[in-house]
């Protein structure tokens, strides 16, 4: 068969699909998106903490400049300093550092969520091979990427050179008054520029986040042919199951037969329906469906009874309704008490009339309510 093409993937992925890609660590994944939340959640830490940043800046400044005859002739110096400014740095980084480690594993969880792939871990020394690397840089996925790539490169660049030029005057403000104020304003324009920033990064991870969706959706449809194939798998072959079910069937069918002279009578209706009942009132309970069947099967149920003088008790709508309601080697349902507990007394009485040369009592003729006839109601 030939290898059919993307153009014919149009049926929707199934679960066993995207499980499998999931487990190759094939999932949705935005570079553009993880790095926008990255950006913006350590400038958002930055700037929430901007007076105790400062503080801990110029504790680390004041490290450097502020000592005594006796620190500098200490052995301990050095190592007392540079505990203290690991500490400050320390402080001054670490709600920086924990925001952009939370950001980084937000991007994945709003996409594809988080998952770890040990087969994504495996070296492939196929990607090592140099024409085939260059056939991927030439390919439609290199160049929408570099496309993406240098789009990205010119809005955000664009955005900055206008916002840098409408703070022109601030930034020339910067310096004409006092040192504290001009490094006040210095750092809030770095800031408000990074967040000018994220916020452009994020407006394209958001872009990028939709396409690679719709992207890895697109990459995991599948053939008609290949849910076929896979339906065969999960499922099993069906002309297999067909031929299990026939053997199923015959067994169940044998196993009947051999139940059936163990019968106390046969309801039948004329020649299409036929339901063996027995009841063992040493074991209580109602009486049971011994055997069952329509037409060919309902025939030789007949045929069975009668080589083993098994009384047949002509009652067309009981012995649909029978059919219809109680399984093999079931209980009848006890709407149905009356009418059978009628058969049974008749056939009672047949044996009694048949031993005393008696004249056979009249067949009954119960009464069946037409709801539990089912679909055999005509």
């Amino acid at each position: 068969m030939s290898e059919e093409s993307d153009q014919e993937k149009t049926e929707q992925p199934s679960e066993k699909r995207l499980r499998e890609a999931r487990e190759k660590g094939d999932v949705p994944r935005s570079r553009d998106l993880s790095g926008a939340l990255v950006v913006l959640a350590g400038v958002a830490a930055l700037m929430s903490g901007g007076p105790a940043a400062m503080r801990h800046a110029r504790q680390i400044y004041a490290l450097g400049l502020d000592y005594n005859r006796d620190a500098l002739f200490s052995d301990a110096l050095p190592a007392r300093v540079l505990g203290m400014a690991l500490r400050e740095a320390l402080a001054l980084f670490a709600p920086v550092a924990l925001a952009t480690l939370l950001a980084t594993f937000a991007a994945p969880v709003l996409l594809g969520g988080i998952g770890f792939s040990a087969q994504a871990l495996q070296p492939k020394f196929e990607r090592l091979d140099p024409i085939k690397g260059l056939g991927k840089v030439f390919a439609l996925r290199g160049l929408v990427e570099l496309a993406k790539s240098l789009l990205k490169l010119a809005l955000i660049g664009g955005v900055l050179a206008l916002a840098l030029r409408h703070w022109q005057g601030e930034l020339l403000d910067t310096g004409r008054g006092a040192v504290a104020s001009g490094i006040a304003q210095s750092i809030a324009l770095l800031g408000r520029a990074a967040l000018t920033f994220g916020a452009m990064l994020a407006l394209i991870g958001g872009i990028d986040a939709l396409y690679q969706k719709f992207d890895h959706a697109k990459r995991q449809r599948m053939t008609k042919q290949e849910l076929r194939d896979e339906s065969k798998e999960s499922e099993g072959n069906p002309e297999l199951k067909g031929r299990i079910r026939q053997v199923q069937h015959a067994m169940s069918r044998r196993r009947m037969m051999q139940e059936l002279p163990n019968a106390d009578v046969v309801v039948v209706n004329p020649s299409h329906f036929a339901v063996a009942l027995r009841y063992d009132d040493g074991k209580g309970g109602a009486p049971r469906v011994l055997a069952k069947g329509v037409d060919v099967l309902a025939q030789q149920i007949r045929q069975v009874a009668a080589g083993h003088r098994i009384p047949l008790v002509e009652a067309p709508p009981l012995a649909r309704a029978l059919y219809a309601t109680t399984e093999l080697g079931r209980e009848i349902p006890a709407a149905l008490y009356v009418a059978v507990a009628q058969v049974l007394a008749y056939v009672y009485q047949l044996k009694q009339a048949k031993a005393h040369g008696d004249v056979p009592p009249p067949p009954p003729m119960p009464e069946v309510d037409p709801d539990l006839l089912g679909p055999y109601k005509f």
